[in-house]
């Protein structure tokens, strides 16, 4: 049986509430540095660039802080010197950081199996990537997140919003309704905490990002995913040959330093699908698969946790971690069904 929309709604606002106070002694807010002499016009200009927080300040470098229009390299140092007051941005003992990781939480993929590969979920504070083929599951994992990550979970977990970047417009919400119906969740209210939206050029994409750092800004705790499907496909479109790999490439690193920011800054997991292409090495060097993931050595760096996708018989596909800082290599073998990913019945 359905649960009804505003029942829903009101359990998610209530849980995010509890969880409100943990997250905003998580980052503080920039608005504290008017208590520094800095004036409300000055900070008005930092988050029209998507600075948000005390430690956004500390993650952009003084050269682009001065390139914002109207912050002159006196404001600057004068921002930077009252951001240091505020957050300790030296060393901490490996016992305090672990502390702070504690902070951390996993989402379910909704396969058990592939959970455990990934130890628990998608990780926050990290970027996971997920890349193979086509039709080897990386949209389906990226629709059935959308509707796993807003029920509670491991750890106290309580839910959350997602925000959905849409590179080749294969978002699809009827698909949600269907995940939905598996764990009995309404459909409107579902769908109401998905936000959505279409990038259609790589600096589209990029400035998207920004926007989406105002809305976690505006909602402290309450956003929980961002996911982009997928990360390169516009990158492939608007540079082309090698002329321009040296250009693209340093956008893309950009882009992914914006990323890896966003999830530190405001505790969520970041999900990436990303596509395949020829190596024309691979047959001189005797790979045993002659395809790599595009990027390059930028997107292998920045991702946390790199998962290799490729299909299995029938609806099953094999997940393999490709790198990870703390996962063993390992494979999990899950399916794709009607309610989303699921365990393999075989």
């Amino acid at each position: 049986m359905e649960r009804s929309c505003s029942d829903q709604v009101v359990e998610m606002d209530e849980e995010v509430e509890e969880d409100l106070d943990d997250e905003e002694s998580f980052f503080q807010d920039i608005d504290l540095l008017q208590n520094h002499g800095i004036n409300v016009a000055d900070i008005k200009k930092l988050k029209s660039a998507g600075i948000c927080t005390i430690k956004g300040i500390q993650m952009t470098t003084r050269k682009k802080m001065c390139d914002i229009k109207g912050i002159s390299e006196a404001k600057m140092e004068k921002i930077k010197e009252a951001a240091a007051k505020l957050e300790d941005h030296g060393f901490v003992t490996a016992l305090n950081y672990a502390v702070k990781r504690k902070n951390c939480f996993r989402i379910t993929t909704g396969s058990t199996e592939l959970d455990k590969l990934l130890g628990g979920g998608i990780e926050s504070m990290a970027i996971t990537e997920a890349f193979g083929e086509f039709r080897t599951g990386k949209t389906q994992l990226s629709h059935t997140l959308c509707v796993t990550t807003q029920l509670p979970g491991a750890n106290d977990y309580p839910g959350g919003k997602i925000i959905f970047i849409d590179t080749e417009n294969t978002f699809r919400p009827d698909r949600l309704r269907d995940i939905a119906d598996r764990f009995n969740l309404d459909h409107n209210a579902m769908l109401d905490n998905v936000l959505y939206a279409r990038a259609y050029t790589s600096e589209h994409q990029l400035e998207l990002l920004d926007y989406a750092a105002a809305k976690f800004h505006e909602e402290p705790g309450v956003f929980k995913l961002l996911i982009i499907d997928s990360i390169m496909a516009l990158f492939r479109v608007d540079f082309s040959g090698r002329g321009e790999l040296a250009d693209r490439q340093q956008k893309l690193a950009q882009m992914l330093s914006k990323l890896q920011k966003i999830s530190e800054e405001y505790n969520l997991a970041v999900f990436v699908t990303n596509q395949m292409t020829a190596d024309p090495g691979a047959a001189m060097s005797f790979q045993a698969d002659p395809k790599k993931p595009i990027g390059g050595h930028i997107l292998a760096h920045a991702s946390t946790t790199r998962i290799s996708l490729r299909k299995g018989r029938g609806e099953n596909r094999i997940a393999k971690i490709y790198d990870s800082p703390d996962m063993p290599e390992n494979e999990a073998t899950f399916a794709i069904s009607a309610g989303g990913i699921i365990d393999s019945r075989e």
